[in-house]
């Protein structure tokens, strides 16, 4: 009898835990849903921000001398730094070894164009120059991650608040640079926040307001806002930009096979032109 008992507890039990599990299952968000006819039809109320994108790259270095971040004592020593000795010609290489800018470096300070693409539950920024540059920003309701793995780019929630696009950043790897030109950027040393509102302002113009909380490099949040125009002619398009391209040179290996051979480099860091 009592063995009888423990079995019906121990189905009973069974049978609760299956149904806890299945509406567990049920009330989360559903990741990447097959989109509808109706979904697809929804992009075209959307503004059009086809086409190519360039950076406006001097107001990028307007930005630097008119709009400097409010770093910590310990990080504006180190940007002053960088700024001399960008000024003596000896500019500090931020972006090396083939790493991307990374979230806010690449909305900041690139000097590559960019497109947009808008699909259903997502809008996807393509970066010129390398593979890696590329940032999906989830239009599709679905909060952040409750602990994101830390990426260059991080997890990026968006919804659009009429024409203008909100995005909402965390999750950015700690070594990324909140740069202010291509030699004077600090880490963000961890637990940044960047909020951007995308939006055109007129037919060619697109504005990215962007307010970056990094509270272990900034004293306080920092707003700024960067401008990319749109090459209405379409004489442009994106170009493949392999980083390590460079570092290899066109050869045949001793089967006759087309193959890259490592270019060789001085000391000093320069290609050794071949003989």
């Amino acid at each position: 009898m009592k063995r009888k008992m423990l079995g019906l507890l121990l189905t009973a039990g069974l049978g609760l835990a299956l149904a806890n599990a299945s509406y567990a299952q049920s009330t989360k968000p559903v990741i990447n849903p097959p989109p509808t006819a109706k979904d697809w039809n929804n992009l075209a109320k959307l503004p059009d921000w086809s086409g190519v994108w360039n950076p406006k790259i001097t107001d990028q270095d307007m930005q630097a001398k008119t709009n400097m971040p409010p770093w910590t004592p310990a990080a504006n020593e180190l940007i002053q730094y960088q700024l001399a000795e960008e000024k003596a010609g000896r500019p500090p290489p931020l972006f090396v070894n083939c790493l991307p800018e990374s979230m806010p470096a690449w909305m900041l300070v690139t000097h590559n164009a960019m497109e947009v693409l808008f699909t259903p539950g997502r809008v996807t920024l393509l970066g010129e120059s390398d593979g890696n540059r590329l940032r999906r920003i989830y239009t599709d309701g679905r909060p952040h991650p409750e602990d994101p793995d830390p990426t260059f780019h991080g997890h990026s929630i968006g919804k659009w608040e009429g024409d203008t696009l909100v995005v909402d950043t965390v999750g950015v790897v700690p070594q990324a640079y909140i740069a202010i030109s291509e030699a004077a950027g600090v880490p963000n040393n961890g637990d940044m926040h960047i909020i951007e509102r995308i939006h055109l302002v007129g037919k060619d113009e697109l504005h990215d307001d962007l307010e970056i909380i990094a509270p272990n490099v900034l004293t306080k949040p920092w707003k700024t806002t960067r401008i990319y125009f749109r090459q209405r002619a379409r004489k442009y398009d994106i170009v493949e930009g392999v980083c390590l391209e460079g570092s290899f040179a066109p050869g045949k290996d001793k089967r006759g096979n087309d193959i890259f051979v490592p270019v060789e480099y001085d000391v000093g860091g320069n290609r050794i032109p071949p003989q």
